[in-house]
């Protein structure tokens, strides 16, 4: 199994186990709350996306990953496309940050 599908797989573990949050607005929300512990934005997201995620993310100092496009993002949590994803548990973050760098 490779790098790659690691990540997308145990992703979609976070999924199953009720420890994410996709979509903008909920995850800044979950920034702004402290809940995330990780966040996962597409290299595809728009700039202005990319920059308020980047910028919520840094001022909160919450962890920060790019990953390929949304289309994958999407399809390792079982929804369409997904621009950002949060992930709310810090053992799921841990692993993730280890598997993307």
């Amino acid at each position: 199994m490779n790098n790659k599908s690691q990540w997308v797989s145990f992703l979609g573990l976070a999924n199953r186990a009720r420890k994410l949050i996709s979509g903008e607005e909920l995850v800044i929300k979950a920034i702004r709350n402290g809940e995330a512990k990780l966040v996962l934005l597409a290299e595809d997201a728009s700039n202005n996306t990319a920059k308020k995620v980047n910028d919520k993310s840094s001022y909160y100092k919450i962890p920060l990953r790019t990953v390929n496009d949304r289309y994958t993002l999407g399809s390792a949590i079982g929804k369409d496309a997904r621009v950002v994803v949060a992930v709310t548990d810090i053992g799921f973050a841990n692993k993730l940050m280890l598997l993307l760098d």
